[in-house]
């Protein structure tokens, strides 16, 4: 699975190894080893130690790792550089306000691991002015394969509630800057804290899957199962979409543009939204 398909990405603590231990069991496309958050200040440097041994092993185990860094440079520059950056698939950049954050990031990286210009970077837009820039950022490396949607803290910013009728804009905007320049996007319109009501979540998931969101971050291994499901296309939308291609085969034998399924008219972006759906579970 690449990046661009992931669907869930479980955050884990640096600091919590008996989670660690467990997280490639929970059904998650990746793991976020976090060093920004879920990390107390006092412990960062504990947590940079600790990382090491638990990329390593995470990815020994067949994960996809993406590292969450800290946004101060001083402090960035102090994780990267205890890092295991070949073990890495990408490294989340939090509270990303401008192109020179990115770019800065990636010269970082190519100079500290020359060797691994695989590693990627995802953003994380998470304020007004990173929304503000979130199309210069989107662009401001080759590095980047996705933006990330903080709904919680930059809802904290604009002193709102992290609710889909406060979020909606922002989120899309995102999800808008994502799709131009052919980004995986991840988060929601909203809060991912809920973690006891699933249903409620679910229906977070669904809205943000309705407008452009590729996946998200989960914090307890309860919401994975529910953000797999509902970012990955149902039995009902996978066998509309094998009809949609069949058909289109179809049209395209008889030399026609267009064709008619179902009382509604099928063209091509109908058909590119049949195919990625169909190619996102290996069918075509």
């Amino acid at each position: 699975m690449s990046l661009r398909d992931l669907r869930s990405l479980l955050f884990v603590p640096a600091t919590s190894p008996h989670l660690l231990e467990k997280a490639t069991q929970r059904g998650a496309d990746a793991i976020i080893v976090d060093l920004e958050d879920a990390v107390p200040l006092d412990r960062k440097d504990e947590a940079r130690r600790m990382a090491i041994d638990a990329v390593r092993q995470l990815k020994q185990q067949g994960a996809r790792v993406v590292l969450r860094v800290n946004a101060p440079p001083a402090t960035l520059l102090a994780d990267l550089a205890a890092a295991p950056l070949e073990a890495i698939d990408a490294v989340m950049l939090p509270k990303a306000e401008s192109a020179e954050q990115v770019r800065d990031l990636d010269a970082q990286l190519s100079r500290l691991a020359p060797h691994a210009m695989h590693v990627r970077i995802v953003p994380l837009i998470e304020s007004a002015r990173g929304l503000l820039a979130c199309e210069r950022i989107a662009d401001a490396s080759s590095r980047v394969c996705a933006l990330g949607f903080g709904g919680e803290d930059y809802a904290a910013e604009m002193s709102v509630v992290p609710e889909p009728d406060t979020l909606a804009w922002p989120a899309q905007y995102v999800t808008t800057c994502a799709r131009a320049f052919d980004l995986a996007c991840w988060g929601l319109p909203g809060s991912v804290a809920e973690v006891s009501d699933m249903d409620r979540f679910g229906a977070l998931v669904r809205r943000a899957r309705g407008i452009g969101f590729t996946g998200t971050v989960c914090i307890h291994p309860r919401q994975v199962p529910v953000v797999n499901e509902s970012f990955g296309p149902t039995a009902a939308e996978l066998a509309w979409a094998q009809r949609v291609i069949d058909a289109d085969a179809i049209a395209r034998r008889e030399g026609k543009g267009a064709v008619l399924l179902d009382g509604r008219m099928i063209d091509r972006p109908v058909v590119a939204r049949a195919a990625r759906w169909l190619a996102r579970r290996g069918v075509v």
